[in-house]
């Protein structure tokens, strides 16, 4: 049974408790767990896999994909001040994904419980939106180059395949998604890259140079 690292302190009858009520699901590329205006009330827990995070832009069919969650991260209204949300966001299994569905009122009442699994997901809480406001300002300020040399190497630590490599099944529609470019840009970005010999492709994956992968990107 999957145990996210935030419970692995919890006490047996705790974790227990908290297994019997979690519901394990296996979700196929681009399917959609949970599609923006569906009410739920339950916590998104991914074990394997990567998920998008995606919402709907303002001209018509439009998209953004806002965040990436990848294993041991969690998918929740920041607030979880109540049982169940309606939300306004759309999310996807970029890649086959196995997810936990914890039911909200649950996880509330743990964190009652146990103040330090409320810190955990406080947390959490605060990385995402730490990430997504710097997303949001790379976006506004860097080239477009530099806007996806960015997120092909987060996708090497969300979704590695060997040293420097990502998951070759994730598109460049998602990356487009992800950067706030169009998918023709990615593309002739990406083919450049090629060139320069910073991208290769191979059966297994994407790989991204060496010396650029060990660059900081805080």
């Amino acid at each position: 049974m999957y145990l996210h690292p935030l419970m692995a302190g919890l006490p047996p009858a705790e974790r227990e408790a908290l297994a019997e009520c979690s519901r394990p699901r296996s979700y196929k590329r681009n399917e959609v767990l949970l599609a923006a205006g569906d009410t739920t009330d339950q916590i998104y827990c991914v074990a394997s896999g990567l998920l998008r995070v995606v919402t709907p832009g303002h001209a018509e069919g439009s998209e953004m994909t806002t965040e990436l969650i990848g294993p041991n991260d969690f998918f929740f209204d920041l607030s979880i001040r109540e049982d169940r949300y309606r939300t306004k966001q759309t999310l996807i299994a970029t890649l086959p994904s196995s997810v936990f569905l914890v039911p909200i009122a649950k996880m509330r009442g743990l964190c009652v419980r146990r103040p330090e699994v409320a810190l955990g997901l406080l947390g959490l809480t605060m990385k995402r939106m730490n990430v997504l406001r710097d997303q949001f300002r790379r976006i506004s300020v860097l080239p477009a180059e530099d806007l996806v040399l960015r997120v092909l190497h987060e996708l090497t630590r969300l979704a590695p395949i060997g040293p420097g490599g990502y998951d070759k099944r994730i598109t460049q529609s998602v990356i487009a998604s992800y950067s706030g470019l169009s998918r023709e840009m990615v593309n002739k970005i990406m083919r450049a890259m090629e060139i320069r010999g910073l991208v290769r492709r191979d059966e297994d994956g994407v790989h991204v140079a060496e010396d650029f992968v060990a660059t900081d990107f805080a």
